[in-house]
Order: structure tokens, then C-alpha cells, then sequence
């Protein structure tokens, strides 16, 4: 059992013949998930094999929320690995179902919680790093990896995702001054990506996730959240069509849909106030 879990986790951290490596958050957080249940079955079981649906559904079945979505989630992907490989010859997370996942009505950020982002980024990395995520709605990861040929001051354009788009005075003015930092610190790196700090400046890796979001980390607007904000900025000024969002953004449809559901009932929920108007208040004879 140990080892057919040990082949997917190094499958999925370092790739397959038809699966890409996946984000060192994701394989660690994978496994967190299902080394309890793991722990618990080998206590009945030699093999993978013998688990069964039943034994899925009895071992979730208490969890809820994300965490049940989290764990249904890695033992599909384990399950469905050994699988492949002829481990197991049948997948026992196939036919348990984690339920609909409900819509959260994300609120928009207050002006005083994106001051306390901005007024926490006190580096030239940080500084650009939020004005990535507030202004072009751009992902930590994609952040990240983004590369010196990704950005072009001069002609004020920036490319996210496979994207260009045009390059704000804001965004240019961080980018200079951070461009100008790093030629200063670190003026012999090799390193293509455009963020680099002191551990990859001698290499050529992407600068770690915790990194790259300490700056904001318990703050509410953190780089994630700042990026959330302004795609639903765009839905709510722009009107809440999905694939204007999809176009603009460079987000998948399915998350295009979900900001513009969120931004139709934002605005239908503020027109229902305004709709109503001020009540009156109760006089003392009033019943």
C-alpha cells in the first residue's frame, strides 16, 4: 500500500508520460488528505485492492465542506492512478459523489482593507507582486512564473497567461522600480523569471509560494483575494457577462460563469435595497 502511494505521489509531483507535474501545495495537501485513511485501511488491508466503495464512503462520509471535496478528490486521483497502472483492477472513489459545491457571494474589499495590502508592501517585489494581482487579476502562481519576456515597459504591455494586454502607469512605474532593484542586487542572475529573491537569484526556479504571499498573509485582502476583487470589479462595472470576463481575464468559462452569477445577484440584492427605500422609524405610538 505504501508503495503504490509512494508511485502516485511522485507521479504527481513530478509528471508522467500523459500527466504534468503538479504545484508542490497540491501534491503535499493531496497527501494530507489521505495519509490518515491510508494509516487506517492498512490496519485491515495488505492492498489498495482490497479497499471498496464502501470503505470510501464510510471513511467521508463524516467529513463536510472542503475538507470531503479535498479527500474525495485525492482518492479519486490515487485511485484513478493505480488504476492505470494495473495496481487495482477496479476504482472504488469513482461512484462516491462529494454533492454540489455552493456559490459563495464573495463581498467586495473595502477601501481600508486594500490600503492595509498596499501600505504592507514595503518592497519593490511586493509592491509589483500586488499590483499584479489588483490590477490584472493574476494568480500568485502565475505571478510567479511570470518571465522577463512577459513584460515590455517600453511598448507598455505585459503578457498573463498567454495574454497581452496593455501596461497601466501603475503597474509600469512598480515594474521599473523593481527592475531597476533587481539589475542592482542581483546584476550577474541567470534566473528568466521576472521575481527573483536571494535563494533563486543563483538559479533558475520561480520563487516559492510562501514567498511571494507573506506580504499579505492574515491580512483580509491577500494577493488571492485582491485578484478575486478585481475580476469581480470587471463584472460589476462591465456588466456580468461571462465571456466578456473569459476574454478579459483569460479565465476558464466555468469561473468566467461563477463571478458573473455572483455579480448578477450583487447587483439585483443592491437594486432590491435601493428598491425599498428607508424605512420609517417607529414612533413611541406605534404598535
Amino acid at each position: 500500500m505504501a508503495a503504490d502511494a509512494g508511485d502516485w505521489l511522485h507521479t504527481r509531483s513530478e509528471g508522467g508520460p500523459r500527466s504534468r507535474p503538479r504545484d508542490e501545495h497540491t501534491v503535499r495537501m493531496n497527501l494530507n488528505r489521505v495519509h490518515p485513511l491510508l494509516l487506517k485501511w492498512a490496519g485491515d488491508y495488505i492492498h489498495l485492492r482490497e479497499v471498496t466503495t464502501a470503505d470510501v464512503i464510510a471513511a467521508t462520509e463524516l467529513l463536510s465542506g472542503s475538507r470531503r471535496r479535498q479527500t474525495l478528490t485525492a482518492l479519486r486521483s490515487l485511485s484513478g492512478h493505480c488504476n492505470k497502472t494495473g495496481r487495482i483492477f477496479r476504482d472504488p472513489a469513482s461512484g462516491v459523489h462529494d454533492g454540489q459545491r455552493p456559490l459563495i457571494l464573495i463581498q467586495p474589499l473595502q477601501a481600508a482593507e486594500i490600503d492595509q495590502a498596499t501600505a504592507a508592501a514595503v518592497t519593490p517585489a511586493a509592491r509589483l507582486a500586488v499590483a499584479l494581482a489588483a490590477v490584472h487579476a493574476a494568480r500568485p502562481k502565475t505571478i510567479r512564473e511570470l518571465h522577463l519576456g512577459d513584460v515590455d515597459p517600453g511598448n507598455r504591455r505585459l503578457v498573463i497567461t498567454g495574454r497581452a494586454r496593455p501596461l497601466d502607469d501603475l503597474t509600469r512605474r512598480l515594474l521599473l522600480a523593481w527592475l531597476q532593484h533587481r539589475g542592482r542586487r542581483w546584476p550577474g542572475t541567470a534566473n528568466p523569471h521576472l521575481i527573483v529573491n536571494q535563494q533563486t537569484a543563483m538559479t533558475t526556479r520561480a520563487v516559492s509560494e510562501n514567498w511571494l504571499t507573506e506580504t499579505c498573509r492574515g491580512l483580509t485582502a491577500t494577493l488571492e483575494r485582491l485578484r478575486a476583487d478585481r475580476q469581480l470589479e470587471e463584472a460589476l462595472t462591465r456588466g456580468a457577462d461571462p465571456l466578456h470576463l473569459a476574454a478579459v481575464s483569460g479565465i476558464d468559462d466555468t469561473t468566467a460563469i461563477k463571478y458573473a452569477t455572483i455579480a448578477r445577484q450583487l447587483l439585483e440584492t443592491t437594486a432590491e435595497h435601493h428598491a425599498a427605500g428607508p424605512r420609517e422609524p417607529k414612533g413611541q405610538n406605534s404598535p
